[in-house]
């Protein structure tokens, strides 16, 4: 990797969920690549990648990467970018390390922003008694051992807690992070 490049995590949300605005990952890499990235490398179809940038300016890039599919795709997802360390941080903030033996089943939301008043009173009243969640900062915790498409807890998060998120299981996390240390980030 060039001295003068930023490793980044990209996530973006809602792309290839039910067949609704679909992107190939071929075509991201190829669209991120025409944004003046280098070394994009992805991982399954839900919108993650690994690339690195000479861009530095975090909104900016996010900005000019999301322009890019709204005018190659249609539709402009929402593009959240993170350094391996703060993925690393997100891993290592875990409050349920037991939880990692079942990767499918704990799930991180990363917050595009702190959270100013969230509700975490409407959360705990639609928890199911095996479910645990905590918030720390920008990432938002949930073991859910009967798995996610069960939760009620799960499909209210993002209004629960006031932000626009995006989540990634346990599984997913750990992949973006070899990938981005593979990368020399």
């Amino acid at each position: 990797m060039p001295t003068d490049s930023t490793s980044w995590i990209a996530l973006l949300r809602g792309i290839n969920v039910g067949g609704h605005r679909r992107l190939p990952m071929a075509e991201l890499r190829e669209l991120f690549e025409g944004s003046g990235c280098e070394e994009v490398r992805t991982y399954i179809q839900s919108g993650n990648a690994v690339l690195n940038a000479s861009d530095t300016d975090r909104e900016g890039l996010a900005d000019r990467l999301a322009r890019a599919i709204e005018e190659a795709k249609g539709f402009r997802p929402a593009v959240m970018l993170l350094t391996p360390g703060e993925l690393e941080a997100a891993m290592a903030g875990n409050p349920f390390p037991e939880a990692t033996d079942e990767p499918n089943r704990l799930h991180l939301w990363f917050l595009a922003a702190d959270p100013e008043e969230p509700d975490l009173d409407a959360l705990r009243s639609l928890r199911a008694p095996s479910e645990r969640f905590e918030l720390r900062g920008r990432i938002f915790y949930l073991h859910a051992p009967d798995g996610i498409g069960r939760s009620k807890l799960a499909a209210r998060v993002e209004r629960a807690i006031g932000v626009e998120a995006t989540a990634r299981n346990w599984r997913t996390v750990e992949t973006l992070h070899g990938m981005a240390a593979g990368a020399g980030g």
